[in-house]
């Protein structure tokens, strides 16, 4: 295990504990290397603590316990403001337009490392340090963002956004270890949320039905389920409640004559407000193997010289590596080809591109297609 200090000389250091494991097992590893570090909370989200969907209170309790058991100073701060006008206004303004978007990416740039690197350097702080498992380098060229150790964690698809002045100061000790060493580690030390659950799904949701809290927000439009063909198959809530590729939850039982393969949602009909489901999980319409995205951002600062760029790229977290070409590109939009069908490519997620272990940037899915088809 590497533990070589990033420097020579000291350096003050500000985790973003969460109250999970992997933000206490980073700050050791900091705390080992010599590095004086200090511990910062955040809390990201209020509207309904008072319902209990929000674990904020018990993950201050955790980020508490691990300051004490590992000796360093908790600071909390409130970016609910912050996260509601940065985050929360856009996640749904995408849904409006019958688009998924992924709240994580956007937290990471504008808060994790925006709010929380102003803050923390207000404070004194010379870099930031997350549980993230991924892998920063710094040469002459500026900053890169690498694929971590362990392939199963890495979440380099959720730092795409990030650019030069935030990878410059931020640390991410897991790097170089998996999961499990992280638990195991944590055991040792002592920490008591060292078997704590990871987090999934969206933060401010919880663990309430989705649609139930989306129907806060927006206002539910209920419409046909059909069949590419015509057949009704029922009625929906509202298209801004399913995503492309969706299996569960779609209310439509046993209907159908009796056929019992799973359906998915192939297509939203923003004309007819009709949902469209197939039962092929390769059907055409679940299938494509180009797309068009919107707001391209690359960690260099700068787009690729050279077009097109030959590279892969993934569609959603944990997906495996696709070879895929970037071929037109402009400073708001690229095209995107892919050697072997995407199957649910999803307007509003993120279409990331890696170089080799590199993370090169990313954009987001506006809509895709089959050359075949065209």
């Amino acid at each position: 295990m590497n533990r070589e200090p990033l420097n020579k000389s000291p350096q003050r250091i500000m985790v973003g504990l969460s109250g999970g494991v992997d933000s206490a097992v980073a700050a050791h590893l900091l705390l080992e290397q010599g590095y004086a570090v200090e511990g910062l909370f955040m809390k990201n989200w209020e509207e309904d603590d008072a319902e209990g969907y929000c674990a904020a209170a018990t993950d201050l309790a955790d980020a508490q316990s691990v300051a004490t058991r590992l000796g360093i100073r908790l600071h909390t701060v409130n970016f609910a403001t912050e996260y509601w006008d940065q985050v929360f206004a856009e996640f749904l303004r995408e849904y409006t337009a019958l688009r998924t978007p992924n709240p994580d990416v956007l937290c990471n740039k504008e808060i994790k490392f925006a709010a929380f690197l102003d803050y923390a350097r207000t404070l004194g702080a010379e870099a930031i340090a997350t549980g993230h498992y991924a892998r920063v380098t710094h040469d002459a060229n500026g900053s890169h963002l690498y694929r971590c150790a362990d392939e199963g964690k890495d979440q380099t698809y959720f730092l795409h956004l990030l650019d030069q002045t935030q990878l410059a100061h931020a640390v991410f000790p897991l790097a170089a270890l998996t999961k499990s060493e992280v638990r195991a580690l944590a055991r040792q030390l002592g920490l008591a949320n060292y078997d704590k659950k990871d987090s999934t799904g969206i933060c401010f949701i919880g663990e309430r039905r989705f649609r139930d809290f989306l129907a806060r927000y927006l206002p539910r439009e209920p419409g046909p389920i059909e069949t590419p063909d015509g057949i009704k198959l029922g009625e929906h809530q509202g298209l801004a409640y399913y995503t492309i590729g969706q299996r569960q939850g779609l209310g439509i039982g046993g209907m159908a004559s009796g056929r019992e393969a799973p359906w998915y949602v192939a297509t939203k009909d923003a004309q007819r407000n009709t949902l469209v489901l197939v039962q092929d999980t390769q059907h055409p319409l679940l299938m494509s193997d180009a797309l068009h995205a919107i707001r391209p951002h690359w960690i260099s600062g700068h787009p690729p010289r050279q077009l097109p760029l030959h590279c892969h790229a993934r569609l959603r977290h944990r997906q495996p590596l696709q070879a895929c070409a970037v071929l037109a590109l402009s400073a708001d939009h690229c095209e995107v080809r892919f050697a072997a069908p995407q199957r649910a490519v999803t307007p509003g997620q993120s279409v990331v591109f890696y170089l080799g272990d590199e993370c090169l940037g990313g954009a987001v899915i506006d809509h895709s297609w089959s050359e075949g088809a065209r």
